[in-house]
This record gives structure tokens, sequence and C-alpha cells, in this order.
């Protein structure tokens, strides 16, 4: 560890507290600094942030953005880069000063929590703004926030300012080229789009990551990882990347332990599914961080039936409405731009089974995961081949997200 210094020593270095030197390493603004257990190991070489106020009006300390805008990562999803206790989510965006940080960590929030419409009008206000922190996350935001709302122009403009960010980024400083293939990356992964030409291999651009959206970006590899069925590598990723302190970021862990669960569906590992998505959950319920688990329901396996609905009936119902509000503005983004056909008519449940019967699960498999009777398990099968107007079960597959 000869290169690192503890928080003690970067305190003293400092001239600050050791709690505030703390609250830097949590909100990624110390670059390179590493999560160590409980504690963080700090560059040697590492400044000591600056006041984000006083950055934003000192354009000649910061790095230019294409735009001519100030570069300050600070700004680049601060919520999903903050460490904060399952509950106190709203309290921790509270807490943050007035102004760019504050306001996008908020409209963050609103997201994760499946409150789309306001989401969508906090992160408007910075479109089109001079911190590029800031406008990248206002981005993001909006495309996934949009896609609930069926603001289906607004999700394409918002994903052709990302592409257009990331191809003006080639000549500019190492952490808005890491920015911009972040929320590039993440903006056509989870739409299943396809991957722009001008983007990075991951290892290029992680390590000029702050830490919590390294851990995002990892969740964006091992989601990539499972759409091409390298179900064991995927979650390798994930595994990796709990067990090195991602587990410290509710918001990039939540995801992290859904793209487990379906890769352990995929490999018909139920029992360690099972446990992905109860650790999904003891993160996500306290702030009702519910929206990944709508978003990725049709991935899942039927284990938010299995799992949540028993024993949570009233948060399966708000997860299935976010499900369908996702799924339909997904398909009107994904399927024109694809040319591929997900199904958009079945019922939740008869798509859950229907994945698990595309992915040669037997009709008595699919019964006893779900508690039914395997001629429950066929009428939905029945119905959702009747729909999709195909006659054999292996026809399916081309109707379902793998």
């Amino acid at each position: 560890m000869e290169e690192y210094i503890s928080i003690r020593e970067a305190a003293e270095k400092w001239n600050v507290s050791e709690r505030r030197v703390n609250q830097y390493c949590s909100d990624g603004r110390i670059l390179g600094a590493q999560r160590i257990g409980r504690s963080w190991a700090i560059p040697a070489g590492a400044e000591k942030p600056g006041d984000p106020r006083k950055v934003r009006l000192q354009t000649e300390t910061g790095t230019i953005d294409p735009s001519g805008g100030l570069w300050n990562d600070v700004n680049l999803m601060p919520l999903m880069n903050t460490a904060f206790v399952p509950g106190c989510c709203r309290q921790t965006v509270e807490r943050m000063d007035p102004g760019p940080r504050r306001d996008i960590a908020l409209a963050e929030y609103h997201y994760f929590s499946g409150q789309a419409k306001e989401a969508a009008e906090e992160a408007k206000a910075y479109l089109t703004s001079q911190d590029m922190g800031a406008r990248l996350s206002a981005c993001l935001i909006c495309a996934y926030a949009n896609l609930s709302l069926g603001q289906i122009r607004q999700v394409q403009l918002a994903l052709e300012e990302l592409n257009t960010s990331l191809v003006a980024a080639g000549r500019k400083a190492p952490q808005f080229r890491a920015a911009a293939a972040f929320v590039t990356a993440a903006g056509a992964v989870l739409l299943h789009l396809p991957l722009p030409e001008e983007l990075p291999e991951i290892e290029r651009f992680l390590p000029a990551l702050p830490y919590g959206l390294r851990a995002f970006a990892l969740y964006v590899q091992a989601h990539y990882l499972y759409l091409k069925e390298e179900y064991s590598h995927s979650v390798g990723i994930v595994e990796a990347a709990l067990a090195m302190g991602a587990a410290d970021y509710p918001i990039p862990c939540i995801y992290l332990h859904l793209v487990a669960v379906m890769d352990y569906m995929s490999l018909k590992q139920m029992e360690r599914a099972k446990a992905h998505l109860l650790s999904a959950w003891e993160l996500a319920r306290p702030d009702d961080l519910i929206e990944g688990f709508g978003e990725h329901h049709g991935l899942l396996g039927a284990m938010l039936e299995a799992v949540i609905k028993p024993e949570w009936p009233e948060d399966f119902k708000r997860i299935i409405d976010i499900t369908y509000r996702f799924s339909s503005g997904w398909r009107r983004v994904h399927n024109p731009l694809t040319g591929h056909d997900v199904a958009d008519d079945l019922t939740t449940t008869e798509f859950a089974i229907a994945m698990l019967a595309a992915r040669n699960w037997t009709n008595q498999e699919i019964a006893e995961h779900l508690n039914i009777s395997v001629n429950t398990v066929k009428s939905h099968i029945s119905e959702a081949m009747k729909k999709l107007n195909v006659e054999k079960r292996k026809e399916l597959k081309k109707y379902m997200l793998q």
C-alpha cells in the first residue's frame, strides 16, 4: 500500500476532519480512492476536492468539455455514486448542498422509486447545462423516465445526445471520455440496443470512473454478457463486484443482484437466484427503490411471482404497474431500431412463463417454481402461443427477451 494513504493521513494533509475525507470518498470526489473493508485507501498524490459550488464558477480550474462546458464528475449520477444506509436515501439527498448535484440526485431518487414524471421534470432543466456531468446525467435519466411516460421522441433525443457526446469525447480528457462511455453504454444495454461503434472496451474507461459508477458499469457489462448468453461469465463479474465493495452503494448493488438473478435462473440454479433477489429486495424496500424490479421483470424468470408476490402482494402490484409502463415504451424504442419483435400483448404472468418455456424449462419445472399446477402452466403457455400466433413451443423464443 505504498502508493496510498489512510483517511487519517489525508485528513491531516488537507487540514479537514476524517469524517469529511470519508464523505469525499463516498461521494466519489477523490479519483482512484479504493474501498478497503469499512475504510478507504486514498492515492498519495490525490488533491483535496474543491468546493463544487466554486468550481462551477471558475471555469479555468476545470476540464473543458466538447460543448465548452465545465467537466466535473461530482454531478455525474451522484446518488448512484453515493454510499448510504438503506432507509436513508431521501435524507442523503436532502443533506446535499443546494445545486446541480442535489437536483440530479433528487431526479435519480424519483426515477429509481418509480416516480418517472417527477424524475423527467427535474432532469429536464439540465439537458442543456454547461456542466457536462449534470448534462449527461439528465440525458440518461430523461431517456428512461420518458420511456415509462410514453414520450418516445424525448427518449430518442436523449439517446442521440448521449451518442453525440461519446463521439465528441474522443479527443477530450480521460474523465470525460469515461463518463460519456458510461452513460452511452447504460443507455443502450438495458434497451438491448446495439452498442455504438465508438464505445471503448469497459477496461479502458472503468478506472477513470468514481467507485459507485464503476459498480454500475460492471452491472452494465454483466447485463451485456447475459444478452450474449455468457451467464457464468456475467455472474462472475457480479459476484466479484459485490465482494470488492459494490455492496456499499445501494443503487448499483440492487442492479448487480438483479442481473445475478437473471444469470442463475438461466443456469437453473434457483436457490442462488432467490438469494440474490432477496438481497436486492432488502436493499430496495426501505427506500422504495423498486424501479429496477419492474425494468427487469421479464428477465427474472418468474422469480418475482414466486418470491415477492406471496409475501409482498401490494409491492408486487406496483412493480407490475412499472413493468407495463416501462415495457410499453421499451418496445416502442427497441422494436423499430433493431427490427426484432418482442411480445407486447401478453400478461406479465404469461410472459414470465413463456420466457421459461423458451429456455427449455419443462411444464413440471415451471409449475414447481411458481407453486402452481401443471395444467395452469399449460393454459398460460397455450394462451401465449395463441396471442403470438405460433404453433410450436420452440417458436416462443423469437418473441422473448433473452
